[in-house]
């Protein structure tokens, strides 16, 4: 029998140690009916407790990808069979897989008893004075989904081995409990329970009760019942000493982090009719690049030769000084409101738009072809070429227009042919040029940054659609300053902070709007925030012992559950979940740790 049992351990460590070592490897099946995944701790909520985001194993039931009913068969038409019926069934059973595939599959537990064995397989593999195998490196920690029929409720089991530099000396075997969502706090289990609980696996001479929160400030918001959702997000993640009772709100004497996540296009946000002006810019980007373009509606009822012969009459019939001119072109500035947004308008609005940018305002707003551009370019040019105008324009200006702008001043201007994808590459460097100013008009304005710190997102010696995605990253980086500046109402020096943070980010990875910037905040600037709501997750947790020998044991409470393979009952009325009720409904988890040291 012993010998049949380290047969089984063995076998399973050469499993695991396989899948461990092959880094192109992500899953495999054991005994047919068991699936082995390889992946990081962070990707499940319960597992992201303990292991964070080291790589770990996850075993579940083995579920195929495709099922296919029992009795479909491949079979040839029968003669018998009218070609009629032959034809509906080959429809209906196009319409069932189609159902299966369109399915979406969700992880399966393992039994009780099934989980407890693979969880002493794991055990003895790593013990090397019963096994005698080789356990160098250490395997990978072990979660075993479990099916929650025995009398504890049992969700999740794991297995995490304890290292004392090279060598394993012991296991840390953990078990997770799950309850459906309650309302009734005396139904939790206390502070002092969940210390007994601790104290009857570990007997130690001192122990350490920690809390943790998380609040959501920003995201999807409910309204009328109707919930409006939102990819962008910003949370906030407390944890504190000395916790009293559960749940309590965390104190302000806690540390606080801000999870920031922010997705661009969101129409809340201050910096919607930039992003449409980033959208206009991208879609000439990927017209130069794939050949292909999807115009946008135009916002201008005029259309864009129109408009720029307008523009060009009204820069013809003026005859005042360079001053004058100068006022006068702030004041021109002030097209047509796209957007009734006080706060976008004093964050990012210039009055300083020379003759480039009014003319990229225009254009941008009304141009629904490749030959719009041709054609509005060349009446600027030709313009030019005759001195009908004398437009004023920055003095860092880089675009192609603009030096023949300057070249007009001295009436020698370069030939340039608007054929092909020239008039694209011309609009393209105004709009980069523009928005590029209004991006440093702010960001210097509030003193958030310096010239030498942009030098990376301004850089015109890189080809122009590696400028297009270095401008997406300063669009991406101001949505989210601005989303804290206005939403939260962050100080200058948290600002400030956080705009270095995700400068250095971006000049080292690339656009990513599923990424979580973090900032740390002290908790009084978001008290109003947070006291009177309901955590989305609250936590506790009693610890002893140090190193890799601490041991601790956890309850987590929760909005939602943290187990995704069990269906959870309530125990509340549809009253409560419509919020008649002002008490918070929580799902309750917890994590109980034993220590198993190897003689």
């Amino acid at each position: 029998m012993g010998s049949k049992v380290m047969s089984s351990a063995k076998d399973f460590l050469n499993i695991l140690r396989s899948l461990q070592d092959e880094k192109s490897k992500d899953m495999c099946t054991y005994e047919e009916d068991i699936q082995i995944l390889k992946m990081n701790g962070d990707k499940i909520a319960v597992v992201n407790m303990y292991c964070g985001n080291q790589p770990v194993f996850i075993c579940e039931k083995y579920v195929p990808k495709i099922s296919e009913p029992a009795d479909q068969k491949m079979t040839e038409t029968s003669n018998c069979a009218d070609d009629d019926d032959v034809a509906d069934d080959a429809d209906d059973a196009d319409d069932a897989n189609a159902d299966l595939l369109q399915t979406e599959l969700v992880p399966e537990p393992l039994t009780i008893m099934k989980a407890r064995q693979l969880l002493s397989w794991y055990t003895l593999s790593q013990n090397a004075n019963v096994s005698a195998m080789d356990n160098i490196p250490a395997l990978h920690p072990l979660w075993v989904r479990c099916d929650m029929l025995d009398p504890a409720g049992t969700s999740w089991f794991g297995a995490e081995t304890v290292c004392v530099g090279n060598k394993v000396t012991g296991v840390k075997l953990y078990s997770v409990t799950c309850k459906g969502s309650t309302v009734d706090k005396k139904s939790l289990i206390t502070l002092d329970e969940l210390k007994q609980e601790h104290k009857k696996r570990h007997h130690p001479s001192s122990m350490v009760v920690k809390g943790s929160a998380r609040f959501n400030l920003f995201g999807s918001t409910l309204v009328e019942n109707t919930m409006i959702e939102s990819q962008s997000s910003v949370t906030v993640d407390f944890k504190w000493s000395h916790v009293e009772s559960i749940p309590e709100t965390p104190p302000l004497s806690s540390t606080a982090a801000l999870n920031i996540k922010v997705a661009s296009g969101d129409m809340r946000s201050p910096m919607f009719e930039m992003y449409r002006e980033l959208e206009f810019l991208q879609t000439l980007a990927d017209g130069l690049r794939t050949g292909e373009t999807e115009w946008m509606e135009p916002l201008e009822s005029t259309s864009a030769v129109n408009l720029t012969k307008g523009y060009l009459e009204e820069l013809q019939n003026t005859a005042k000084t360079l001053q004058d001119q100068t006022e006068k072109k702030a004041e021109s500035t002030k097209l047509k409101p796209e957007t009734d947004t006080p706060i976008f308008n004093s964050f990012l609005e210039r009055g300083d738009l020379d003759f480039v940018e009014q003319l990229w305002v225009r254009m941008r707003k009304s141009v629904t072809s490749y030959q719009d551009i041709g054609d509005c370019l060349k009446l600027v040019t030709e313009a030019l070429r005759y001195g009908d105008i004398k437009p004023w324009i920055h003095r860092d200006s880089s675009s192609s227009l603009s030096k023949l702008i300057l070249q007009s001043y001295h009436q020698q201007i370069d030939h340039v042919s608007l054929t092909g994808v020239t008039p694209v590459h011309m609009l393209l460097e105004m709009g980069l040029d523009k928005m590029r100013k209004d991006y440093i008009n702010y960001l210097i304005g509030e003193e958030l940054t310096t010239l030498n710190h942009l030098c990376y997102y301004l850089s015109t010696e890189v080809d122009l659609q590696e400028q297009v995605i270095r401008l997406r990253k300063l669009h991406h980086l101001l949505e989210i300053i601005v989303t804290c500046s206005t939403f939260l109402g962050l100080p200058y020096d948290r600002l400030f902070f956080l705009t270095q943070s995700c400068l250095q980010h971006y000049k080292m990875y690339p656009y990513d709007e599923d990424h979580e910037f973090k900032l740390q905040i002290k908790p009084a600037l978001i008290s109003h925030f947070y006291q009177k709501e309901q955590p989305v997750l609250w936590g506790v947790e009693v610890s002893s012992g140090h190193g890799p020998r601490e041991v601790r044991t956890a309850l987590q409470l929760s909005d939602r559950p943290l187990v995704d393979h069990v269906i959870f009952e309530t125990d509340y009325s549809n009253e409560t979940v419509n919020g008649d009720s002002e008490d918070p409904a929580f799902f309750s988890t917890t994590v109980c740790c034993s220590l198993v040291n190897f003689a």
